[in-house]
């Protein structure tokens, strides 16, 4: 193979006119060389069903067991009583305490039944209380998610890839596997407790996964998202607000 012929990093932007090299950045191993956090992984789970007998609350609790036992710390968002997106302020008592954990959590999960064909309203309602930003925090971006799904009749995946689209416009680093649990009513005892199959499986997996992209992201997540286009619009932005006119 011929070696390539990409100009050295140094001279680049002298072939790109376009480019702003004010802001121009390489990548380079060395960010990614974090000092490694010492406290446990922290993981918020959203699940998308009310019914006293929810099965994406009983997956999601599976889940925060096995994200326990591997030595995570986790939050359960209880979704009752969180208001339809602009029915009431942000300052609800849910809202405040939504937020707060996303803003505290490395890693989520997101559970939601498939209802005609989607995730649910409940779902959607709490990601759509979680905002791109809240000043200048961005409390999703660069977090890991793993998302999952429960039916009641045979397997889907609608659910799932929904939630997908969300958690990439969320700017999250969505892991590659995923669970669909199909007739989730014949797969919890009478205990609410998952018989061991291959969905519970699935979900060990997934939860494994999630685990190991947030020990490796974490430390190293506002440099993933960094992005050019921010920076350089970040610098428009002070020097618009610097150079206002004074107030008479």
């Amino acid at each position: 193979m011929p070696e390539s012929t990409l100009p050295e990093a140094a001279s680049a932007t002298t072939d790109l006119p376009q480019l702003d090299a004010a802001f121009f950045a390489v990548p380079s191993m060395a960010h990614l060389q974090a000092v490694p956090s010492t406290h446990p992984p922290r993981f918020v789970l959203l699940y998308g069903s009310l019914r006293p007998r929810s099965f994406s609350r009983l997956v999601t609790e599976e889940a925060a067991r096995l994200l326990t036992a591997m030595g995570g710390e986790v939050r359960i968002f209880n979704p009752a009583g969180l208001p339809q997106v602009d029915d009431a302020p942000d300052t609800h008592p849910k809202v405040v305490e939504l937020r707060a954990l996303a803003q505290w959590s490395e890693g989520m999960v997101w559970c939601s039944p498939e209802r005609h064909g989607a995730m649910t309203g409940l779902m959607k309602t709490q990601i759509d209380w979680i905002p791109l930003s809240v000043g200048s925090i961005r409390p999703t971006q660069g977090k890991t998610l793993a998302v999952m799904q429960v039916s009641g009749g045979s397997q889907s995946f609608n659910a799932v890839n929904q939630m997908r689209v969300l958690g990439r416009w969320m700017r999250m680093l969505t892991i590659p596997n995923q669970s669909s649990v199909a007739k989730a009513y014949q797969e919890f005892g009478d205990d609410d407790r998952m018989k061991p199959s291959a969905y519970y499986d699935r979900i060990v997996d997934v939860v494994e996964e999630l685990f190991k992209f947030t020990l490796l992201t974490r430390d190293v997540a506002p440099y993933l998202v960094d992005r050019y286009s921010e920076r350089k619009e970040s610098a428009e932005a002070l020097a618009r607000r610097v150079n206002l006119p004074k107030a008479v």
